[in-house]
């Protein structure tokens, strides 16, 4: 992890089954506000807003996908759905992508790991999935939750 952020964005792509046509997009999703502070970069080139959005995108994703399983049952549906989406499961897709190794971290962060800890990796997982829903929308959005094998139990 000591090159984390060195490794070509690009190859992200292949790893989650989908090709931004924007990668602008795709670099914002994989920079850290410590790093856009340290290099100067302009305020919303970091992943915090994509993260958010992406939070919101999986929990969407996953509901849908577990209603067209079957599932009507508004108790039912909310149990499977706080059994996919939660923080060790984020955090194993994104290592499973070795994503650590695509974000551009602060000075700081890369100094104490950060990525060491759960809710960081899942953070950045988000955020892909956030920069994905504005690139391609919705369908891109699930087609990627469903090829790193989020929705594909629901």
């Amino acid at each position: 992890m000591s090159d984390a952020g060195r490794r070509d964005p690009g190859a992200i792509e292949e790893r989650i089954g989908y090709a931004f046509r924007d990668r602008s997009l795709l670099d914002r999703a994989l920079t850290r506000l410590a790093y856009t502070l340290e290099a100067g970069l302009p305020p919303a080139a970091h992943m915090d807003a994509l993260a958010t959005l992406g939070d919101a995108v999986i929990n969407v994703a996953v509901v849908e996908a577990v209603v067209a399983g079957g599932a009507h049952d508004k108790g039912a549906i909310t149990n499977r759905k706080m059994n996919l989406v939660n923080m060790t499961r984020l955090r194993s897709l994104a290592e499973g992508l070795d994503l650590g190794d695509y974000v551009r971290w602060g000075k700081g962060e890369a100094a104490q790991k950060v990525w060491t800890s759960g809710r960081v990796l899942a953070e950045c997982l988000e955020a892909l999935v956030g920069a994905v829903y504005l690139d391609g929308g919705m369908r891109a959005a699930a087609g990627v939750l469903r090829h790193l094998g989020l929705t594909e139990t629901a």
